[in-house]
């Protein structure tokens, strides 16, 4: 793997520009950089103003045949009339190669942000995960991964412990931590008989409102349990969650069935999302974009607290799941 590719250093706005200017596209504006992390992102218009969005997808993480695959998801949910954004077709082809970098361009859309304490907002994002989850069950992911312990916990695992970031001290609590929770997760987690084509990353800001919601970056898209594009959407006490969990499975149900059993699931994919994502900023490092944007990283204070958040998670996992108000 090249390290400058992986990191982006070999990418700038001139090779930016050319190979938009190949795709048909012709900036008439400057480019300005969106907040993503994981990929580069710029926003633009052309000449007769129209607005688009440049995405330029981290080398070595996804395929061609796996990124070919979020586009045909999108693309299904937006003749399906899901909103959601899909790339646009340039050249016959929605992914572009170039300089070591695969790219999409997609159009340029407006909103506001979802409103997490909007029940009626809820309602309508239920709605329309429905549908979504309606029409991607039609169709399987041949070379995406599923949602799996080895993918979300293991490996990250592995990161974690040949990280220098973390001093040997505290990293030897927190890998002991992680290793008791890891025989808890084997005792919990299953897999599904038929897992699902997922947005996989669902969470509030990945939901432009626009008259209702508008689901954006299926980057993270791969195969897994209908609640993992669900959970994320609740929050609060007990209380709260239950009475978010009603509402949005009233409205999801509409258009797909939910199997309440993956409600046991929730803690599981939390802690999971929670390790992963600790792995996947320390895997990046060397790009400087993480160093500035996760500061508090590089400090022995935030690992400490770290091993205590994942001791309370271990505990979770062994209490049992709340029923609904509703049946499902």
């Amino acid at each position: 793997m090249s390290d400058a590719a992986f990191n982006f250093k070999t990418l700038d706005p001139e090779i930016i520009l050319d190979v938009l200017w190949d795709t048909g596209i012709r900036v008439d504006s400057g480019l300005t950089a969106l907040n993503s992390y994981e990929n580069r992102v710029w926003q633009f218009s052309d000449e007769d103003k129209k607005r688009y969005v440049a995405k330029f997808y981290r080398p070595h993480r996804w395929n061609e045949h796996q990124l070919l695959e979020e586009h045909q998801l999108t693309l299904e949910l937006a003749a399906g009339d899901v909103p959601v954004v899909a790339p646009l077709s340039l050249e016959g082809k929605t992914l572009h190669h170039a300089h070591g970098f695969w790219f999409a361009v997609f159009p340029g859309m407006g909103g506001r942000e979802y409103e997490t304490d909007n029940y009626d907002q809820l309602e309508a994002v239920g709605r329309s995960l429905g549908r979504l989850h309606q029409i991607s069950r039609q169709g399987t992911f041949s070379h995406r991964p599923v949602i799996g312990l080895q993918e979300y916990f293991t490996e990250p695992c592995e990161i974690v412990a040949a990280s220098p970031l973390i001093s040997p001290a505290i990293k030897e609590q927190l890998l002991s931590v992680l290793e008791r929770l890891g025989i808890t997760l084997k005792q919990v987690w299953y897999d599904i008989s038929v897992p699902l084509r997922l947005h996989g990353d669902c969470h509030p800001g990945n939901i432009l409102w626009r008259d209702g919601p508008c689901f954006v970056d299926f980057d993270d898209a791969r195969s897994g349990p209908a609640v993992q594009d669900l959970w994320m959407l609740v929050n609060g006490d007990r209380q709260e969650q239950a009475i978010q969990w009603d509402i949005l499975l009233e409205a999801y149900s509409e258009f797909s069935d939910f199997d309440v059993n993956e409600l046991k699931l929730i803690e599981p994919l939390r802690v999971m999302r929670m390790v992963y994502y600790l792995a996947w900023i320390l895997k990046r490092w060397q790009d400087p974009a993480f160093p500035r944007a996760f500061p508090w990283m590089a400090e022995d204070d935030f690992w400490r607290r770290q091993v205590v958040i994942f001791s309370e998670q271990e505990k979770l996992l062994h209490q049992p799941v709340s029923p609904l108000h509703s049946q499902f």
